[in-house]
């Protein structure tokens, strides 16, 4: 007989099967207008999803479309018995954290400096069935 610990460890487990999860790391793109591209596919179908980034001007929706396609290969190499698209995959999640920043200086007048930053970001996706 198991333990509780045992039996709720499990539980997760089994549950984080469905799960498939994908991190894009040090982005040189700012947080801020990452998340304005993350906002639209949140939610979304993952198809749906790459067809709204495939026609999205920024920058960012094409690290985005791959950070997409890897989570899906992610979620294949987990559950190799089952197909794509009959699993109706969604963006369950989508989150965008700061990540290290560059600090440069930019020359001012009358002999001063700026400080420019120059921000990057860290993205996790995580895609789970619709069912």
């Amino acid at each position: 007989m198991g333990s509780r610990k045992k039996i709720a460890a499990d539980k997760r487990k089994e549950e984080r099967k469905t799960l498939a999860i994908a991190k894009l790391n040090n982005v040189p793109t700012s947080p801020r207008k990452m998340r304005l591209v993350a906002d639209v596919v949140r939610g979304e179908d993952v198809l749906k999803a790459l067809d709204m980034l495939k026609f999205m001007p920024q920058a960012a929706a094409r690290k985005l479309e791959k950070l997409i396609l890897s989570a899906i290969a992610n979620w294949q190499a987990k559950n190799e018995e089952k197909n794509v698209d009959e699993e109706n995959l969604v963006v369950k999640e989508i989150y965008v954290d700061s990540a290290r920043m560059l600090k440069r200086l930019r020359p001012a007048p009358q002999g001063r400096a700026h400080r420019i930053r120059k921000r990057s970001n860290h993205v996790t996706i995580i895609l789970d069935s619709a069912k």
